[in-house]
């Protein structure tokens, strides 16, 4: 099969124009923006031009698919509030160029999929998690972004999307292709990563309400801080964690609504993401006993109200023997002595899928080990190798 290198690369800058913003390769492009709405309305265009029927599914997940069944290729198009021009984009224009060489030769065709909302706009993996039947679409459409907008109001947004889903029956597995987003490559002579696992995640919103109060004429003795008790709660919770947990294992606060956020204002409320990830559901069960644990003794001991959100999560993942042996075939071939079988310490689309169809996946480098940041970036060269790899992989499997 053909590949056209160039092509390829090339797709890729095109796909970085539909929200090229900040230094570098930077991206702006959330789920439903308007970057990302032309962005899809630009691919489904890119695979009706390679003999694909383009389905749009009421998540507003972009399918291009054979007429027979077929091996489904592909990641995500969106992007985070400042990303970088790889983190799923790789895996579609991978898997684009992969169904423009087959339909120039005329090779038994594979399908394209670009999810929606991967990036966690509203939920988890949101577009995935609804087809896979994990997130139910009406639960869905009360998810809500960090501005108040619903997940129903942001995908109305989005038009010439089908009222049903497509059937998973119409594909024979999915395969993933994705930058590393960490370190473990970078550096070495490794430059493909066949995934092994990917782990599970947890996601919750924790509130804490005290007093809101004047900042000059406060005691610090009876102020009910909404802020020192998050500063609390993170520095034990760090504590606690530390011997309950591996060197693997990650939890994050990264997002903090203070209120009213104001200089001269004792903050009364503060409203934070409590997320951590690891391999094993029981310690992620655990770790989550004791994030609640240490909530609520901080909450009463700076006597705060204390209020969780649902709880959004998705179990570990192994990616399938068979699936993985193509990959790994394709790999000794085209990077021999340079590939290695790794775990996926970062959520995908792949998770989601893999509860309707055998799944794998297969990582390039991240220069730096950097992702989710303008400065995200991988060597062309490995891109290319990446690409052909995934295409080899395909070559063995149909």
């Amino acid at each position: 099969m053909p590949l056209n290198s160039q092509r390829f690369l090339e797709s890729l800058h095109q796909l970085r124009s539909f929200g090229a913003s900040g230094i570098g390769q930077g991206v702006i492009r959330p789920a439903f923006s308007a970057a990302d709405i032309d962005a899809r309305a630009w691919l489904a265009n890119e695979l009706r031009a390679c003999g694909l029927e383009v389905h749009v599914d009421p998540a507003g997940s972009v399918f291009g698919i054979a007429k027979r069944q077929s091996l489904l290729l592909g990641s995500h198009t969106d992007s985070q509030p400042e990303g970088g021009w790889l983190d799923g984009a790789l895996g579609v224009m991978a898997a684009l160029e992969i169904a423009k060489a087959r339909f120039e030769d005329g090779l038994t065709p594979v399908s394209v999929v670009s999810f929606q909302d991967e990036e966690g706009r509203f939920g988890v993996t949101t577009g995935s998690a609804i087809w896979a039947g994990t997130l139910d679409l009406e639960t869905a459409e009360a998810l809500m972004d960090r501005d108040g907008i619903t997940f129903r109001d942001a995908r109305a947004m989005m038009a010439g999307k089908c009222e049903i889903f497509v059937e998973p029956q119409r594909f024979s597995g999915f395969i993933e292709m994705h930058i590393e987003q960490g370190p473990v490559m970078d550096g070495t002579s490794d430059i493909v990563g066949v995934v092994s696992d990917i782990v599970g995640i947890r996601d919750m919103k924790i509130a804490f309400e005290g007093q809101q109060n004047h900042a000059g004429t406060t005691p610090m003795a009876i102020r009910r801080d909404a802020f020192q008790a998050l500063s609390a709660f993170n520095a034990l919770l760090n504590q606690r964690l530390c011997n309950a947990v591996t060197p693997q294992t990650v939890w994050t606060i990264g997002q903090v609504s203070l209120h009213p956020n104001a200089s001269s204002i004792v903050p009364g409320k503060v409203v934070f993401s409590m997320q951590w990830r690891d391999g094993d559901s029981d310690r992620l069960a655990r770790m989550e006993s004791v994030i609640r644990e240490t909530a609520e003794e901080i909450a009463d001991t700076h006597e705060m109200a204390l209020k969780y959100g649902p709880l959004l999560g998705l179990e570990p993942v192994a990616m399938d023997t068979h699936l993985r042996e193509a990959l790994e075939q394709s790999a000794q071939e085209h990077a021999p002595k340079q590939w290695l079988v790794m775990p996926s310490g970062a959520l995908h689309d792949a998770t989601n899928v893999s509860a309707l169809m055998s799944a794998a996946m297969l990582f390039v480098p991240s220069i730096g080990g950097i992702s989710h940041d303008f400065a995200e970036d991988t060597k062309e060269d490995d891109l290319v190798m990446g690409l052909k790899v995934l295409a080899g992989a395909v070559d063995r499997l149909i």
